[in-house]
């Protein structure tokens, strides 16, 4: 009998000690079922403002599927020829807008990002910006080298200004944003021309709905103005200075 008891109370503490154990296993499991609800929130939000579009199963399908348009024969003819004056014409009345607004200048050494044939480059050394050059997939000498967005070929703070209208194609849209705050000089500018009342076309990788997102995205950078625009399919222009007390803020 006295073994009895005694086995009896030694089996209280241990399982007064289990089911302290158990309760705080429960509490700990709750806690990380709420965060992980948070968090997935919290992705959601993002995902409503730039949506990645699915589809790419692999880095190279998705370069795969953007150079079938770029090396498109029929399409890189039309670019140079019927599309290529009527583009540099409008490109180029952005640029002069930029340069009254002190954001560009003949004395700026320019990037163009997804320049594609060079229109855009074409046009700002037209309006004087001769120190200027273009980035894409496929190179066309002189005016566009070979390289791909997401990983600049250029040093750190080696431009004054870039220009893209290919923000839409980005897959990694952190990354684009990166190489550019990284490539750009210190009170550098970016301006990029996006899409937010209508999609892009079938090539696009990403869907923007605001331009919060990209205020995040340019996270070593000050959004100095928003408007309307006009280009081609484009309705919306954003403009970002580089801060210049920022060295290592750009996205990795």
């Amino acid at each position: 009998m006295n073994d009895t008891t005694n086995q009896s109370k030694l089996l209280k503490p241990k399982l007064f000690l289990l089911v302290l154990v158990l309760i705080s296993l429960f509490f700990c499991i709750v806690f990380l079922s709420l965060q992980s609800r948070i968090f997935i929130y919290n992705y959601s939000i993002t995902l409503n403002d730039i949506k990645i579009r699915p589809g790419y199963t692999s880095y190279d399908k998705y370069i795969h599927h953007q150079l079938h348009k770029t090396t498109n024969p029929k399409l890189r003819k039309i670019w140079t020829t019927r599309d290529w004056d009527r583009k540099i014409r409008v490109f180029a009345r952005f640029f002069t807008q930029l340069k009254h607004e002190k954001f560009l200048s003949n004395s700026s050494k320019a990037l163009c990002i997804g320049a594609r044939m060079g229109q855009e480059v074409e046009a700002l050394k037209r309006v004087g910006v001769n120190d200027s050059i273009g980035l894409d997939l496929v190179p066309y000498p002189p005016n566009v080298i070979k390289g791909d967005f997401h990983h600049q070929p250029f040093n750190d703070s080696t431009f004054d200004f870039e220009f893209s209208n290919v923000f839409d194609h980005a897959l990694y849209p952190d990354k684009f944003v990166g190489e550019i705050q990284r490539t750009l000089k210190p009170g550098g500018i970016c301006v990029l021309h996006v899409a937010l009342s209508r999609r892009s076309d079938k090539y696009s990788a990403n869907d923007l709905y605001t331009v919060e997102p990209l205020k995040k995205l340019f996270n070593g950078s000050d959004l100095v103005q928003s408007r309307k625009v006009d280009g081609f399919g484009l309705d919306t222009e954003v403009v970002f200075r580089k801060k210049k007390d920022d060295v290592h803020m750009h996205n990795t």
